[in-house]
């Protein structure tokens, strides 16, 4: 990457990691010097919550407001209706109103945390695709909007590619999902002044398609720009673990078990997810990612401090790494541990269904494997007997269960 930029966003993308690809430098650079930059990225409505997969792309928009420009943050209400296909292997289920607007609902919690919205000139905006979507006359539309696409193009992105290339069915209904989108940046740019669309480089075929159309439609100069798509330093896609999802909500993921995922991030990933997720100065992102030993220790929980600290508050930060240094430095049990409270009615229960149901293990097979490898563990002693069950008299304190040396878990009797 060659290019010098003038404009504080753009040099800050740069030097921290964000950028993957832009449809025109010069131009954005240019855009941004000259004044504020209404910048967009679409979410469509497919959970009660976003997860860490779409930290990245939160925290562009959040360092775009620090340097002075406007984020709008697109709720799919309408193309939520229709399903992203890119790069998926098969079509999403359709979700129903009552669900995508349950679920926008849960995902606003999170804007909030990072962005600043209110009605002044770089205050973010909330907005939601449905205001034009649903109201669309197909005909017209077609008319008017579809005789700017070529098939023959649309065939031709990557995103599409890929799935015809496996064979696998295309339907007419996701299909459409790539002029939709094209439509909402020329929506936004009509209504808001929309210049800028951001989002992860699986994404630059329908960014393309939005430039492409505004400028056919409106006569209009805008932009996109891409994030690369993250992987861990071993090769899986960022945010998920064997757990599952890493939620943003806390109603979904506690904050503890949210800073135990960004404590054991791998060695080699730390300085990279400093720039990436934290705030901290460029040079103490890269002193702390060349930290070796056991220092890098020290480093990962600064990470998990600061990522945490955004995400969840101060407070919760502090609470986790208390917890997380009672338990793993002086064997203790800490009260933000994952708890499962049972009834006595309950009991006795075993010890494979506790580990299940504390999340510990996804199947009774893997808890039993993990018992016969000598992964499991209660109260800081190994478990070794898959058919032991525990009664009132093994739960008159509460106990720790754990499932290697990372994820722990406390089980009590319900008061």
């Amino acid at each position: 990457m060659t290019y010098h930029p003038k404009s504080e966003f753009i040099a800050t993308m740069i030097e921290r990691g964000f950028l993957a690809d832009c449809t025109d430098y010069q131009g954005l650079d240019d855009a941004m010097i000259a004044g504020v930059v209404p910048t967009y990225i679409g979410y469509d409505a497919t959970a009660k919550s976003l997860h860490v997969g779409h930290l990245l792309n939160i925290m562009m928009l959040r360092w775009l407001q620090k340097t002075g420009h406007k984020p709008i943050t697109l709720m799919g209400g309408g193309t939520t209706k229709v399903g992203d296909p890119s790069f998926r292997s098969d079509e999403r289920p359709l979700l129903g109103p009552e669900q995508i607007d349950e679920n926008i609902a849960g995902m606003k919690q999170v804007f909030a945390k990072y962005l600043t919205y209110g009605d002044g000139p770089t205050d973010a905006l909330m907005l939601n695709n449905a205001e034009w979507l649903d109201g669309l006359n197909y005909l017209d539309f077609l008319r008017d909007i579809g005789r700017h696409f070529s098939v023959n193009r649309m065939l031709s992105f990557e995103s599409v590619k890929s799935r015809l290339d496996r064979e696998q069915s295309l339907s007419f209904l996701e299909f459409n999902y790539m002029i939709l989108q094209a439509y909402d940046f020329l929506e936004l740019n009509r209504r808001y002044g929309c210049l800028l669309q951001m989002g992860g480089s699986d994404q630059w075929g329908n960014i393309v398609n939005g430039i492409d159309l505004t400028r056919r439609v409106l006569d209009h100069e805008i932009y996109g720009l891409t994030s690369p798509l993250l992987t861990t330093s071993d090769g899986r896609k960022m945010g998920k673990s064997q757990g599952g999802a890493i939620w943003l909500n806390e109603d979904m993921l506690s904050p503890y078990e949210f800073w135990q995922f960004w404590r054991n991030t791998t060695d080699a990933d730390v300085g990279r997810f400093l720039k990436l997720y934290t705030e901290l100065p460029v040079d103490e992102c890269d002193r702390l990612g060349a930290l070796a030993g056991s220092e890098i220790n020290e480093a990962k929980i600064r990470l998990a401090n600061e990522v945490t600290s955004l995400c969840h508050g101060v407070e919760a930060a502090r609470a986790a790494e208390a917890t997380a240094r009672e338990v793993f430095e002086k064997g203790g049990v800490g009260d933000d541990l994952p708890t499962l409270s049972l009834t006595q009615q309950e009991l006795p229960i075993s010890i494979v269904q506790v580990i299940l149901r504390a999340g510990l293990a996804k199947s009774g097979k893997e808890a039993k494997r993990l018992i016969a490898e000598q992964g499991a563990r209660l109260d800081d002693a190994p478990l070794t007997d898959a058919g032991l069950m525990l009664d009132a008299t093994a739960l008159a304190n509460p106990v720790k269960l754990s499932a290697g040396k990372k994820r722990h878990a406390l089980v009590q009797l319900a008061e």
